[in-house]
C-alpha cells in the first residue's frame, strides 16, 4: 500500500540581521583598503619579504620562504575585497565568524609581510612566542569557563592570578619550585572559595565580590612586595621551571620546537584543554555543571546539588587561575614584581567570551591576544615606525573590539551571574 505521507526535513537557518551583514562587509572592505593603500602602497615594488621557517632544534632545515611583498599584498587585498563584496551582497550567514577569522588572518599576514619587507622575520620564532604569550591568557579564560559554565561570574581572575604569582615566587624561593607551584594553586583556590561563599551562600553581587577580591589582591601583593620581597632578595629569587623537550615529537620539522619544547605550564595548558573539554561535554560531571549554569531549578528538581556543584566549579576555576598566575614567576621571569599580571586575567575573560565559553575556543582567542601582546617586541626589532605606546596597546585594543561585539552574539549560560534561591 503506497503511502502518501511526505517527510519534511527541517533545517535550522541562522538569521543574520541586515545591520550585521552590512557592518561585517564594511569591516572586510576596510581591511582590503588598508592592505592595498597603506601596506602595498608603501613598499618598494621590487622588495622581497623573507620568512624564516627553521626554528632550530631539528635535524631538518626548512628553506626560507621568500616572496615579492607588493604582489602578495595585492593578492591579499583582492581576496578581502571579494569577501567584502559577497558579504555585502548576500552574506556568509552562520559562517560569518569563520570568514572574519580568515580575513583577520590575511590582514595579520599582510601586516607582517609589510613590516618585514626588505628584511627577514623568523616566523617559527614568532609562532612560538605567540604560543607562550597565550598561556596565561588561556589559563585565565579556562578559569572563567569553569566558573561561568556553573552560573557564577568571576571577574576576580586577575586578583587570583596576581596572588598566585606572588605566593608562588615567595614559597618557591623559600622551598623549591614544585612546592611554590602548589602554593600558588592553593592561593588561587582560597580566593576562589571566598568569592564562592560571598556569591553563592550570601548572594552578594558577583561583580562587586570579584572587584573587592581584585582590589585586595593588588593591595596585599604590592604591600608584601615593597615591604619584604624588594628588601630581602632571597625571598624573591625562585628561579623558573626548565624547558623539557618531548622525545620524538620535538624533532618534527617546524612544529616540533614550536609545540613540544616548553616548560610545565605549556604542557599543563594542553592537558587542561583536553580534560576540561572532555569533562564539560562528555561526562556526567560536565552535564551537571552546565545544567546548574543553564537552569539551576530544573537541575535541583532532578536531584543535583546546585550549591555544591557551583562551589566545586568556582574553586577549581580558582586553582586554574593560581596555576596561570604562577606562570609569570615560576615559568617566565623567576621573580615577582608589583601588578605583573598587567590585566591578563581580564583579557582572559575576553578570550572566554570570544571563545563562546568553550575551552578550545578560548585557546584560539588566547592565541589571538597572545599575538597582539607579542607584536610590540617583535616589531621593534624590525624597526617598524609605529610608536611603541601604540604597539603596547595592541592586546587591550583587541580586547575592546571583541567585547564590543564584532564577532556577534555569544551564547551566555542562561543563569550566569544569577544567585539560586532554593525553594
Amino acid at each position: 500500500m503506497a503511502t502518501t505521507a511526505t517527510t519534511l526535513q527541517q533545517k535550522t537557518v541562522e538569521i543574520v540581521s541586515p545591520a550585521r551583514r552590512i557592518g561585517m562587509g564594511l569591516v572586510f572592505l576596510a581591511l582590503a583598503v588598508v592592505i592595498f593603500l597603506v601596506f602595498s602602497g608603501s613598499v618598494d615594488p621590487g622588495a622581497e619579504t623573507r620568512f624564516v621557517l627553521n626554528p632550530g632544534g631539528t635535524e631538518f632545515a626548512i628553506p626560507d620562504w621568500i616572496f615579492n611583498s607588493a604582489n602578495v599584498l595585492n593578492i591579499l587585498s583582492g581576496v578581502c575585497a571579494v569577501a567584502a563584496g559577497f558579504q555585502l551582497a548576500r552574506g556568509f550567514g552562520k559562517r560569518t565568524n569563520l570568514v572574519l577569522g580568515l580575513i583577520s588572518g590575511a590582514f595579520i599576514f599582510g601586516f607582517l609581510a609589510w613590516a618585514a619587507s626588505g628584511q627577514s622575520l623568523n616566523m617559527a620564532g614568532l609562532l612560538k612566542s605567540t604560543l607562550q604569550r597565550a598561556v596565561p591568557i588561556t589559563l585565565g579564560a579556562l578559569s572563567g569557563v569553569l566558573c561561568e559554565r556553573s552560573g557564577v561570574v568571576n571577574i576576580a581572575i586577575e586578583g587570583m592570578m596576581l596572588t598566585g604569582a606572588m605566593v608562588g615566587a615567595l614559597v618557591g624561593s623559600l622551598t623549591n619550585l614544585w612546592i611554590g607551584l602548589i602554593a600558588a594553586i592553593l592561593a588561587g583556590a582560597l580566593l576562589a572559595a571566598i568569592h564562592a561563599v560571598l556569591s553563592i551562600k550570601y548572594k552578594t553581587d558577583q561583580i562587586v565580590s570579584g572587584t573587592v577580591i581584585n582590589i585586595f589582591a593588588i593591595g596585599i601583593t604590592s604591600f608584601i612586595s615593597s615591604k619584604f620581597l624588594q628588601r630581602y632578595q632571597d625571598l624573591n629569587n625562585s628561579g623558573v621551571f626548565p624547558s623539557w623537550e618531548v622525545p620524538i615529537l620535538s624533532k618534527i620539522p617546524f612544529i616540533g620546537p614550536i609545540f613540544f619544547d616548553h616548560n610545565i605550564f605549556m604542557y599543563g595548558l594542553f592537558v587542561l584543554l583536553i580534560l576540561l573539554h572532555v569533562g564539560l561535554f562528555y561526562t556526567r560531571w560536565g552535564l551537571r555543571v552546565r545544567s546548574v549554569g543553564e537552569h539551576p531549578k530544573a537541575a535541583d528538581t532532578l536531584g543535583i546539588n546546585v550549591f555544591r556543584t557551583r562551589y566545586m566549579s568556582v574553586i577549581l576555576g580558582g586553582m586554574v587561575a593560581g596555576f596561570g598566575g604562577a606562570y609569570f614567576t615560576l615559568g617566565s621571569v623567576g621573580r615577582f614584581d608589583e601588578v605583573m599580571t598587567a590585566g591578563r586575567g581580564f583579557i582572559g575573560l575576553a578570550a572566554m567570551i570570544f571563545g563562546n565559553w568553550r575551552p578550545f575556543g578560548a585557546f584560539g582567542a588566547g592565541l589571538l591576544f597572545g599575538f597582539a601582546d607579542m607584536l610590540a617586541s617583535k616589531l621593534a626589532i624590525l624597526g617598524v615606525r609605529i610608536p611603541s605606546e601604540f604597539l603596547l596597546m595592541a592586546p587591550y585594543i583587541a580586547t575592546m573590539i571583541v567585547l564590543a561585539g564584532v564577532v556577534g552574539r555569544s551564547q551566555v549560560p542562561a543563569a550566569d551571574g544569577k544567585p539560586y534561591e532554593k525553594e
